[in-house]
């Protein structure tokens, strides 16, 4: 594998923790479906941005996208909207750095989805690390006389997870798809379509169910285009990384958000990581690890 990939992911998680923190301050403002259009819509401009530099530099032509390309990239834009709504819930009801631990059960759901419809293998050592994830995700979700408070947010963070597992799994299948040589304009197109997509469906629907929402967003347009910048720009890292890797590795190195977010929550939200939290976030990112080297082992 062409060694830029760990590059391209480490930059694209760390960018991905400034866009979620920003995002995580526009819910207030915007609510959650409001703070996810923003990622998209203030996004998509700054894609196209990158796409017309990619075929500026490269003089290639633009790809002719198939059905099995379309299929792909609807999956993971309409799952990827999901996921972000519920990651924003999530983060209003617990801190920063736990709701991105969260999140790091990704790679557990990718491989029951895996062994329940591509029938891959799901080995002694895989079902370990399933367990000790979970068991990550119990210590953290529990409190002393707050269990049924936490319920809630650790079923919507555990659901966040599952939703952006299979939209790593469409943009990934959709890059593929493309059958481009140069992987810088397989990744770029993909990520244009993507974010153009999940503008059309999102303005559509807030026009629709919530248009003050939409005059909101223009009021805070400059928080808005910085999210969007680094939504932009995180996502193109990604997609960079998963055009060059398997979307395990790519997964597996980017729990390096958890550091991340673990900065940003003391940084800028003054928020602390109890002992037990910290526990169930070193089981939860074991596991995780331990899922990935599974078939190894």
């Amino acid at each position: 594998m062409n060694p830029l990939w760990a590059v391209y992911t480490i930059v694209g998680a760390l960018g991905q923790t400034a866009r979620n923190a920003m995002q995580r301050e526009l819910t207030g403002s915007l609510g959650a479906v409001g703070a996810t259009h923003v990622r998209f819509l203030f996004g998509f401009p700054f894609a196209l941005l990158f796409l017309g530099a990619t075929v500026f530099f490269t003089h290639l032509p633009l790809p002719h996208p198939d059905a099995h390309f379309w299929f792909w990239i609807v999956s993971g834009a309409l799952t990827q909207i999901a996921g972000t709504a519920l990651m924003l819930v999530t983060m209003n009801a617990r801190s920063f750095v736990v709701t991105i631990a969260y999140l790091k059960i990704e790679p557990v759901f990718v491989a029951i989805m895996g062994f329940l419809f591509l029938h891959d293998p799901l080995t002694l050592s895989m079902a370990a690390a399933i367990a000790i994830a979970t068991a990550g995700v119990v210590l953290i979700s529990v409190k002393p006389g707050a269990a049924g408070n936490a319920l809630g947010p650790a079923l919507t963070g555990l659901g966040s997870g599952a939703l952006f597992a299979i939209s790593a799994i469409g943009y990934r299948g959709a890059i593929e798809a493309l059958h481009q040589e140069n992987y810088l304009m397989g990744a770029t197109f993909a990520l244009s379509v993507g974010l153009v997509t999940q503008s059309i469906v999102l303005s559509l629907y807030l026009a629709a169910r919530s248009p003050r929402v939409l005059v909101a967003i223009a009021r805070l347009w400059r928080p808005s285009l910085f999210a969007g910048f680094t939504g932009a720009l995180a996502s193109e890292f990604w997609f960079l990384a998963f055009a060059l890797a398997p979307a395990a590795n790519v997964r597996t190195l980017g729990l390096i958000d958890v550091l991340f977010a673990q900065i940003a929550s003391r940084a800028i939200f003054r928020q602390h990581t109890t002992l037990r939290e910290a526990a169930g976030i070193l089981l939860l990112l074991g596991g995780a690890a331990l899922l990935v080297l599974a078939p190894k082992l």
